[in-house]
This record gives structure tokens, C-alpha cells and sequence, in this order.
């Protein structure tokens, strides 16, 4: 069922930015509320998110107490700052291959923008992303609204989601594939660029993190009885298995290629709950890894993190058709001009990036891991012993355990263990 998130004291978390200041947020809510004499009379700093729940960027909440207008009564308002790691030279450089923060900056400063302006122009009032307060390109960091302080909270993501929290992530996650392929019809050359997802043809930097996951993955299984063929089917699989992604996130010519998420799991959505825990409406964030492609991108990633089991098991092929629907009934009220797949040509379409069904599996381990003391990204990317002893560490897991021994027989089926050469 979902459920808060347990936040720690901010210096077990993070670091604050230096820069994240009174007269930093003044500036910014000033020209957001456009009143040049707005004052900051007051705020407070709380991390937004726990330990192992983010790996890629410094999460703040900041309570605000503030006045503007001619009144000049006391204001009170609640923002997340999402910035970059300051001073960590590992990780920056690491994420520098994928260009992370200036992604995510541009496409809250200008996608986003023209894509809800697509979904107005059908009269669709869905609502796909948080507000947008200020994009600070010279610090790299978003200023967003507080979604908690209209009821939005964030799933446990040790627990997979329910049919309803899933269909309501789909239903967003599809108007986004498809305003995005008709903005890219219509503005041709707006995704030019967005080639840097987590495979891509310009840096194989995250090899550690995918190989050394396979890698503990296949000694863990060795131990099992009757699952020494798996594991050396893994371990035959590991020099192939970058190009293998990378053959995922390719776009392929004809097919309808859209701007996947590129991150889609339960912790990039947050929903507002109503009576027992039937959502209400869900909001996608987090766009760091975004990138032109396949929808199946998010799809399969989706589909392998944060469902459970047993909707991942045995009602996927509803899940797609529910998808597609949407996707297609979308793009023809934009009035798509490319050819839009039949459920057919689409499913075929998914079936050719099935590969991400089995590498997101293995990112599950540590996404569901609830070991977080030395969860942070040098453990995640480094291939010290430290390293290798967290990425063991997370196959330890006994929800990890059980889905593997159930998955792996499947992938395996579907050929997905394969070495291809």
C-alpha cells in the first residue's frame, strides 16, 4: 500500500548548496510571482527524500516564509530544489558523459511547457508534471513546486504497485510519448541531442554499475541448486551486455519514436491517494535521463522495477494494450501525420527492445533495497571492493531472490540470456 517515505536529518543525506540562500529564493519567487519587492522573511531546510532513494542529484525541501503586494502579509510556501552534487569530482565527472542536469534543465524550461500546451489544445486536463517555479542553468538546479503540499506522496518502492497506480502511470506516461512525437513532427529537430539515456552510443561510463550488477547477480545464483546454467549464461552475457542496451535505446527508423522518460519507476511518480489508497491522479518527475527512442524504453523498465509480482507476471499484455490505446488515441486527436502502429506492428515494436525487460530487472535490486547505510553512487558506480561488496549486497534481498528465480526461466525463454554472436 503506498506510504510516506521515512526522510533522515539532512546531514546524514546531503549537503546543502552554498548558494541556497534568502536573497537566491527571493530572486527566484519574485520573478515567478512577478513582485520585484517579495522578501523572504524566513525559510527552513529539510532533505526531500532518504537515503538510497536518489542517486543522481541533491533533493532540498525549503519551507518559505515570505511577503509581497502592497499588504505586505506573511506568506508561508514549500519548494524542492533539485541540484547537482557540489564538490563530489567522482560523480560529476561520471555524469558529465550524460548530461544529466542541462537535459532535465532544458526540458523543464521548454518541453514541457509546449508539451501540456498540446494536451490544452485537445481539451485533455490532465496534468503530467509539477510547476515549475524557476531553472537555474548557471547552478544547475530546478526550483519546483512542494507536490506534498497538495497530498502527492511517493510510493514505497520496496513494494510494487497495484493494478490502479499502474494504469494511472501508464495513462501519463502515454500522453507524454505522444505529445512528444507530435512536437518533434510538428518542430522537427526539438529532440535533436537527446541521445544520452542510461545505454547511449557516446560513453560506456555506467559500465560498472550494469556489469558489476550482472556479475553479483550470476555468482549469487551459482550457489542455487540447478541454476548453474543461468549463471554461466550471465556471465557469457556480460561482454555483450552494453551493446546490448544500446541496441534498446537506438532509435529505429519507421518505428514512432517519441521522448522517453528514460527513469520510470515508482520513485518518478507521485500520486495523491484518495479513500484507501485509490489513487487519485499521479505526477511524473524526474527527467535526468531522458532521451529520443522507443517507447518500450520506459515500458519495459517500468514494468520490471515497479509492479508486483504478480502483475508483472501474468498481466503485462494487458498493460500494453492499455498503453497503446491511450498512446494512439492520443496522437490521433493531435493529428498525427507519420503512420500510427496497429497493436500489432506496436507489440512487435516493444518485442524488439525485450533485452531492457532483463537488464531493468537486475536495476530493481538495488532500487528495492532496503540496506541503505552505504547506498550512495561511488558504491553503485565503482568497481573497488566497496563497490563490489554493495552491489552484492543488494542480490541479498529476499524479494530480489524470488523474482529471479521465477524471472530468470522466463527471460531465458524469450532468449533474452543469450549471447547473440
Amino acid at each position: 500500500m503506498p506510504e510516506c517515505q521515512n526522510i533522515a536529518t539532512i546531514d546524514e543525506v546531503q549537503p546543502v548548496p552554498e548558494w541556497l540562500t534568502k536573497d537566491f529564493l527571493r530572486e527566484k519567487l519574485s520573478i515567478h510571482f512577478k513582485d520585484p519587492s517579495l522578501e523572504v522573511t524566513s525559510m527552513t531546510l529539510s532533505p526531500a527524500i532518504g537515503k538510497g532513494e536518489n542517486f543522481a542529484s541533491v533533493m532540498t525541501r525549503v519551507a518559505v516564509q515570505y511577503k509581497m503586494g502592497s499588504d505586505q502579509e506573511p506568506r508561508t510556501g514549500s519548494y524542492i530544489v533539485k541540484s547537482s552534487f557540489e564538490g563530489d569530482d567522482f560523480a560529476n565527472e561520471l555524469m558529465e558523459q550524460y548530461d544529466i542536469y542541462t537535459r532535465e534543465m532544458e526540458i523543464y524550461d521548454k518541453i514541457i511547457p509546449k508539451l501540456n500546451a498540446l494536451l490544452e489544445e485537445i481539451g485533455d486536463p490532465d496534468k503530467m508534471f509539477p510547476q515549475t517555479i524557476a531553472v537555474e542553468f548557471e547552478r544547475s538546479a530546478i526550483v519546483f513546486e512542494d507536490l506534498s503540499q497538495r497530498q502527492y506522496i511517493m510510493c514505497d518502492r520496496t513494494k510494487g504497485l497495484d493494478m490502479e497506480h499502474v494504469k494511472l502511470c501508464l495513462r501519463k506516461l502515454a500522453k507524454m510519448h505522444a505529445t512528444s512525437a507530435v512536437l518533434n513532427e510538428r518542430e522537427p529537430g526539438t529532440f535533436k541531442g537527446y541521445d544520452r539515456g542510461m545505454f547511449n552510443r557516446h560513453t560506456n561510463s555506467y559500465r560498472p554499475f550494469f556489469e558489476g550488477l550482472l556479475v553479483a547477480c550470476s555468482n549469487m545464483i551459482s550457489q542455487w541448486d540447478g541454476y548453474k546454467y543461468y549463471a554461466d549464461k550471465l556471465n557469457a552475457l556480460k561482454p555483450k551486455l552494453m551493446e546490448y542496451g544500446k541496441q534498446v535505446f537506438d532509435p529505429i527508423e519507421g518505428h514512432v519514436n517519441v521522448l522517453a522518460h528514460g527513469d520510470f519507476w515508482v520513485n518518478n511518480a507521485m500520486f495523491n491517494e484518495g479513500p484507501n489508497q485509490h489513487p487519485n491522479d499521479v505526477i511524473l518527475i524526474d527527467f535526468q535521463y531522458s532521451c529520443w527512442g522507443s517507447p518500450a524504453i520506459d515500458l519495459h523498465y517500468f514494468f520490471n522495477t515497479s509492479l508486483s509480482e504478480e502483475i508483472r507476471l501474468h498481466q503485462q499484455d494487458e498493460l500494453f494494450q492499455y498503453y497503446y490505446n491511450i498512446f494512439a488515441g492520443t496522437l490521433k486527436a493531435l493529428q498525427f501525420q507519420a503512420k500510427i502502429p496497429s497493436l500489432h506492428q506496436f507489440l512487435l515494436h516493444m518485442s524488439e527492445k525485450n533485452f531492457y525487460a532483463f537488464s531493468s530487472c537486475l536495476v530493481q535490486a538495488v532500487q528495492i533495497n532496503d540496506k541503505n547505510d552505504d547506498a550512495d553512487f561511488h558504491a553503485l558506480m565503482s568497481e573497488d571492493e566497496r563497490g563490489l561488496n554493495y552491489k552484492s549486497l543488494v542480490f541479498q534481498n529476499e524479494k530480489v531472490q524470488k523474482n529471479l528465480k521465477r524471472l530468470l526461466p522466463v527471460f531465458d525463454r524469450k532468449g533474452l540470456l543469450d549471447h547473440r554472436d
